[in-house]
């Protein structure tokens, strides 16, 4: 070969294309967490009969099959959904503060949380609680308090139920329009409620609604409590 002549460059061998590791990927594409916020979002947008585990799983965009590695059923979803909201309701006055004062506490956290989510309020009054650790942690927080505080067992769940009911049903009240109490024409057959609503003061009336109906229930509650209300148990001397 001659000095001048170009010289081929040497070839070096193809080197295969990286295999991809087997096995599941490190950060898995769905969560019990991810699941449960596209839950809450599809319970918002669609209420309780369009969460379905195929509505689901089209939101993740994820087949169905993939959905029962994290959860069991559409029960189980819901239950989840519960135990997330639930999660961040403040009971941790039971123990600190008179009984009374933290039930009023819990009464208005418990509130706050459903107002932010009012479409979850049917999902709460009949989702069982069980498998719902943040659920089960807050009501027995709730009845230890009531519970210490001298309440007789037969009572307390009655105690936390009607608490409850008037919470959730208070929650709804933030959706409700400000004139849903005008009655329009029909004013004339219904002066004194017209009048009446006439005189609610504005600002935030469901708030002033909530607060109202707190303290008389927590007045009724107060009394039941007194020393001898309760049937069966006799009255002690002061």
């Amino acid at each position: 070969m001659r000095q001048d002549e170009p010289v081929a460059p040497s070839r070096q061998p193809s080197r295969p294309a990286p295999r991809r590791p087997r096995g599941r990927p490190s950060n898995p594409l769905l969560t019990v967490d991810g699941i449960t916020a596209a839950a809450v979002r599809l319970l918002e947008e669609r209420g309780q009969d369009g969460l379905t585990m195929a509505a689901l799983a089209r939101r993740l965009d994820v087949a169905p099959s993939a959905l029962y590695n994290h959860v069991a059923d559409k029960q189980d979803v819901l239950r989840a959904v519960q135990d997330h909201v639930n999660a961040g309701i403040d009971c941790s006055a039971f123990g600190v503060l008179p009984w009374d004062e933290a039930l009023a506490a819990w009464a208005r956290s418990y509130r706050d949380a459903y107002a932010r989510h009012p479409a979850l309020v049917p999902v709460m009054a009949v989702t069982p609680v069980r498998s719902a650790p943040h659920t089960v942690a807050m009501y027995e927080r709730v009845s230890a308090g009531l519970t210490a505080a001298g309440w007789p067992g037969h009572l307390v769940t009655n105690v936390v139920v009607a608490v409850e009911s008037f919470v959730l049903g208070s929650a709804l009240d933030t959706q409700a329009p400000e004139d849903i109490f005008d009655p329009g024409d029909l004013a004339a057959a219904a002066p004194a409620f017209d009048a009446a609503n006439r005189a609610r003061p504005g600002g935030d009336t469901a708030l002033a609604a909530f607060e109202v109906g707190l303290q008389a229930l927590l007045t009724g509650l107060r009394v039941l409590r007194a020393p001898g209300s309760v049937p069966g148990e006799e009255r002690r001397t002061p």
